[in-house]
């Protein structure tokens, strides 16, 4: 072959496979830039159509929060936040001490709660009880362990609706003692909780005998006090036993901290003390005591200021505020019954639940009780007399009948707080043994009627 011809047949032959190859590169390219094309076109779409999950955990830092969120402190109000606006607390002219008025306290209270919105909602509701006992150990050798318990029974009572509690051992006057220490740890409740609307103060000596009811607040809307009571036993007999003063709710408000203010004055603080005493013992005829007392003086401010003072003070007489307990510690073991015949009769009355909804099971209860009439649980039990603590119980009553009243009010109240837990005390003079309850309890009986 000729070498020319040889070398020129391979020269177009290289070059014509060189344009093969760069042309199938070039087609191969225009395919794949066209199929990536389409598929770029055809991810944007499905993204536009379809949001991209995140992968990635979200973190919110606590500060990013809103300093009113009351999602923060688990309450449904903000504990954490306490903002740099001046109130009340930071004026050096205020005082918790009893002997100082405090003035447009309702003015204060409401600008507090303006810096603090997340405490409004509810408010209205508030409740702070206040109670206490002396600073010193009891001389009565069971009356440490009855003040614990009568506590306790305060406690459970509160965690069941919600209300806060304070309970003070000290005197916060030197002079305001026996029953006139309340005043100074009232007013200083009132000052130390400006989210309350209502300040209860229950005496270390009453506890509650029904943990499911709950305080008709609504019936109290145009009032600013409730007190058990009767008008026609301080207008028409004047008597020191036409009220009680051992129980009282007051509202959170100016015209309380005035009549705090005045009622204390009427106490050991005033110089006027022993005259005060007079006063009273010559107007109330059947008055044991000779000198002063929060219970005549509050009756004395009716009596005499009726117009200043009557239609602010509810007489709770429809149920009991505060019941005598001479009058009800027989009542206890019959009610029990009473209540177990109910639930025999309405499945869910006696069926388990949690604690925290009891108040649900009380309204259940509430149209089933008008057939028990005077059986009804007591819901305040107040010892009067009886002196816990120091043991001088009133003459009249033998020391045991007291104690054995007070263990077995215990231990009724305490039944429907166990109960709850799956326990009950099977005696109510024995407070050291319990049996468990079964979950169907009481047991329904067919054919069963309430009578």
């Amino acid at each position: 072959m000729n070498p020319d011809l040889s070398h020129f047949q391979s020269s177009a032959m290289a070059k014509l496979r060189s344009r093969s190859f760069w042309s199938h590169l070039s087609d191969a390219f225009l395919f794949f830039a066209a199929a990536f094309l389409a598929l770029v076109l055809v991810w944007s779409f499905w993204s536009y159509f379809t949001p991209t999950p995140n992968f990635l955990p979200t973190f919110t830092h606590p500060s990013s929060n809103s300093k009113n969120n009351p999602v923060e402190s688990g309450f449904g109000v903000n504990l954490k936040s306490d903002p740099k606006d001046p109130t009340f607390y930071d004026d050096p002219e205020m005082s918790y001490s009893i002997e100082k008025p405090v003035k447009d306290w309702d003015g204060k209270r409401k600008e507090w709660l303006k810096h603090h919105p997340s405490f409004t909602a509810g408010a209205r509701e508030r409740i702070v009880l206040v109670t206490g006992s002396q600073p010193k150990p009891c001389k009565n050798p069971v009356g440490d362990h009855l003040l614990l318990r009568l506590f306790k029974n305060k406690v459970d009572y509160c965690r069941i609706h919600g209300c806060d509690v304070f309970y003070n051992n000290l005197l916060l006057h030197p002079k305001m003692k026996s029953f006139w220490a309340k005043f100074p740890i009232v007013k200083a409740a009132m000052l130390a909780h400006p989210e309350a609307e209502w300040i209860w103060w229950v005496d270390s000596d009453a506890l509650f005998t029904d943990m499911e009811f709950k305080l008709p607040l609504e019936r109290y809307k145009n009032h600013n006090m409730v007190v058990n009571g009767w008008p026609e036993l301080i207008y028409n007999k004047r008597s020191w036993t036409s009220l009680n003063a051992g129980v009282f709710l007051v509202r959170n408000c100016q015209w309380s901290m005035d009549l705090i203010s005045t009622w204390s004055n009427m106490g050991p603080i005033s110089e006027d003390y022993e005259k005060w005493g007079q006063i009273q013992r010559s107007m109330f005829k059947d008055k044991l005591y000779p000198e002063s007392d929060d219970q005549s003086a509050l009756i004395y401010l009716l009596y005499k200021e009726k117009e200043k003072y009557y239609d602010h003070i509810y007489l709770e007489k429809e149920f009991y505020f505060q019941g005598y307990w001479v009058d009800l510690i027989g009542v206890y073991d019959n009610t029990t019954e009473r209540y177990l015949q109910m639930e025999r009769k309405v499945a869910r009355l006696r069926r388990r639940h949690a604690e925290k909804v009891s108040e649900q099971y009380a309204a259940f209860r509430e149209e089933f009780l008008k057939e028990t009439g005077k059986w009804k649980r007591p819901f305040i039990t107040h010892f009067t007399g009886c002196e816990p603590c120091s043991g001088n119980h009133n003459q009249k009553y033998d020391g045991e009948t007291c104690w054995e009243g007070m263990v077995k009010a215990l231990n009724f109240a305490d039944n429907q707080i166990l109960r709850n837990y799956g326990f009950l005390h099977s005696d109510l003079l024995d407070s050291s043994t319990v049996t468990e309850v079964p979950f169907d309890y009481p047991n329904p009986t067919d054919g069963e009627r309430f009578s």
